[in-house]
């Protein structure tokens, strides 16, 4: 099982063309093979940060993913909505003994 969380900083004036965007390409995802969940939060401090976080079986799963057609239409709409560059990060579960 393979985690991604990727934060932006939107440009307040296209938070809404934002969120709208995101709010399909959410929709979408959630029917991939592979995917298990894909979530957008936002900072409650800043509200120009928007945090995706999604859980995938694979890396693998990642592959078709990111030549989809809705991603290709979010990621349109997040350039023109987007401060910086995306962080993006792939991690995956800490195997540690908690018992």
């Amino acid at each position: 099982m393979i985690y991604v969380v990727a934060t932006l900083t939107v440009k307040p004036e296209t938070r809404a063309e934002f969120i709208a965007g995101a709010t399909a390409c959410i929709k979408e995802t959630r029917k991939e093979k592979g995917n298990i969940a894909y979530d957008m939060h936002e900072s409650v401090t800043d509200p120009s940060k928007m945090v995706f976080v999604e859980q995938w079986e694979d890396a693998e799963a990642l592959v078709p993913h990111r030549a989809a057609d809705h991603m290709k239409a979010f990621g349109r709409i997040a350039a023109q909505c987007l401060t910086a560059p995306p962080k993006i990060e792939v991690i995956t579960p800490a195997k540690v003994d908690i018992r």
